[in-house]
């Protein structure tokens, strides 16, 4: 069963200010999402040409859209690369796309999957927890952005020890609720 793009976009808004936000994953998304500068567009693709397609659309966009309008943006991907494996491997060939069109340096690609397993974890470890997300998703941030975040922040290097400790210290129960597509 296809879900609509626009219930799509709804579960990872609310993911996104749950979870990211809500429980801190990360402190550098409150801002652009409080100020509406973070796009969430939804691929419709069924094959790796599609894809490919749509990243680079997504990869043009935020090369051309301001900062002011466009801070980061997620490729959510429905129809495809359920499997995490089959996602990770394709990881490399978004990370070929960001070096074939020159956005190596301007633009990085962050990773998120319902099934996302840190290499050296259980598939049950709540620390895996940080990166699952409702759907399989491109993260496309901009580098300088990321870079002053990361300098106004007093502990940067804190911050996956801290999402670790915290994700850990959940109860099962409080898991399912802020992650529920992970248990269906």
């Amino acid at each position: 069963m296809t879900v609509d793009d626009e219930v799509v976009q709804q579960q990872v808004q609310r993911w996104l200010e749950q979870a990211v936000v809500g429980l801190g994953l990360c402190p550098f998304a409150a801002k652009p999402l409080q100020e509406k500068r973070v796009a969430i567009d939804v691929s419709r693709a069924r094959g790796a040409e599609d894809l490919l397609n749509d990243l680079h659309q997504a990869l043009c966009r935020i090369e051309e859209t301001g900062l002011d309008k466009l801070e980061t943006s997620l490729l959510v991907v429905p129809d495809m690369l359920q499997d995490f494996y089959d996602y990770n491997d394709f990881l490399d060939i978004a990370d070929a796309v960001l070096q074939e069109g020159g956005w190596e340096g301007d633009i990085q690609i962050a990773s998120f999957h319902p099934d996302y397993q840190f290499a050296g974890t259980e598939k049950s470890d709540h620390e895996n927890f940080s990166n699952r997300a409702p759907y399989p998703i491109f993260h496309l941030l901009r580098e300088d952005s990321l870079e002053q975040a990361i300098a106004s922040h007093p502990d940067p290097e804190g911050i996956p020890e801290r999402n670790i400790a915290l994700l850990q210290d959940m109860d099962g129960e409080a898991i399912k609720a802020l992650f529920p597509y992970c248990f269906e």
